[in-house]
């Protein structure tokens, strides 16, 4: 019988440990009202690249139209698209009929000149005749030298040819082209920056350019010509930027991705699973904790570097903010911390 009582007294105590236990346990672990349970971090100040991209289309260095400065017949074209060519090459043959005709003009007046050059040194022919002779001289050289570089067409530039426009017989009416050659080494870009940065870009500061053609490549180039003016509508101004272009593997039309350094400035760096998106707009926040409760809080985002992202506003350095667990919290909840 004492036995008995003794095995009683012993599940009686039991019982009174078990009951007791819940009340050390979270309170996110049981019960209708319990508190959500959250994961946290710190964030801080950190050096961050002011890093900006902007976006262009590649264009030649130079590009010229190959044409004579008035209608002809086209005898010859010596290129074809996509072919390269140096400075000086023969590009296309106009019909030399003018030429020879002003040719032989040109040696029957230097005879005259000779002539009448001869007669003046021995009082045969007055001042004027000889400046005369000189002056129609001199108007036919310049216009013998004018149909050859209108009869014979060279490239002025090393480059790419880029089109053609016309077949050997043609006529040109110059409506449009013979040829078009581009220099396409080095090549530019032209961006538009806001003008918060006008003092911080320099000639000659180097840029990293990314080509969609070429997605793991970068690109070095540099500041070639910076405007002096900010246009009042869009409040940029246009900065030039030049690529050294060897092998003329970039061309002309290729979409660029021009990213600028603007050095560093400290902020917030906030980890990227924090952040959470009002549907519908473009509004992000994040939860911030303290002394047991979460805040709401509105935030304006910068870059984006890996996981993480700048922060322009809205979280202060050494704040915690929430990581896991934000779709069951509300401003000024009381939560759970766990590990």
């Amino acid at each position: 019988m004492r036995a008995s009582i003794q095995f009683f007294s012993l599940l009686l105590v039991m019982g009174s440990v078990v009951a007791c236990g819940p009340k050390d346990q979270p309170a996110a672990t049981t019960g209708a009202n319990a508190k959500p349970a959250v994961q946290l971090q710190e964030v801080n100040l950190r050096a961050v690249d002011q890093v900006f991209e902007f976006t262009a289309t590649v264009e030649p260095v130079v590009k010229n139209n190959i044409n004579p400065t008035a209608p002809g017949r086209i005898r010859s074209i010596f290129v074809e698209v996509g072919d390269q060519v140096v400075k000086g090459q023969k590009l296309a043959q106009m019909d030399a009929v003018n030429l020879t005709n002003s040719e032989n003009q040109l040696e029957n007046l230097r005879r005259n000149f000779q002539r009448v050059k001869e007669l003046f040194a021995v009082g045969g022919a007055s001042q004027q005749e000889l400046d005369n002779a000189t002056l129609q001289l001199t108007m036919a050289e310049t216009s013998l030298k004018n149909l050859q570089e209108n009869t014979l067409l060279l490239s002025p530039v090393t480059g790419i040819v880029t089109a053609r426009n016309y077949d050997n017989g043609d006529m040109y009416s110059g409506q449009s082209p013979i040829l078009t050659v581009m220099q396409v080494n080095p090549v530019v870009t032209r961006i538009n920056v806001t003008e918060t940065y006008f003092s911080k870009v320099k000639k000659g500061m180097a840029v990293d350019v990314k080509l969609d053609v070429y997605p793991d490549e970068v690109f070095t180039g540099k500041v070639k010509l910076v405007y002096p003016t900010i246009d009042e509508r869009s409040r940029t101004f246009p900065v030039e930027i030049e690529m050294s272009n060897p092998g003329m593997k970039i061309r002309p039309g290729m979409f660029a991705r021009v990213g600028i350094n603007f050095g560093q400035v400290q902020r917030v760096v906030i980890p990227d699973r924090s952040i959470v998106k009002i549907p519908g707009t473009g509004t992000r926040y994040v939860y911030t904790y303290k002394d047991g409760k979460v805040s709401f809080k509105p935030i304006e985002l910068g870059r984006r570097m890996g996981t993480e992202y700048e922060l322009i506003s809205g979280v202060d350095n050494g704040e915690q903010v929430v990581i896991t667990g934000q779709s069951k919290l509300n401003d000024g909840m009381e939560v759970v911390v766990v590990k």
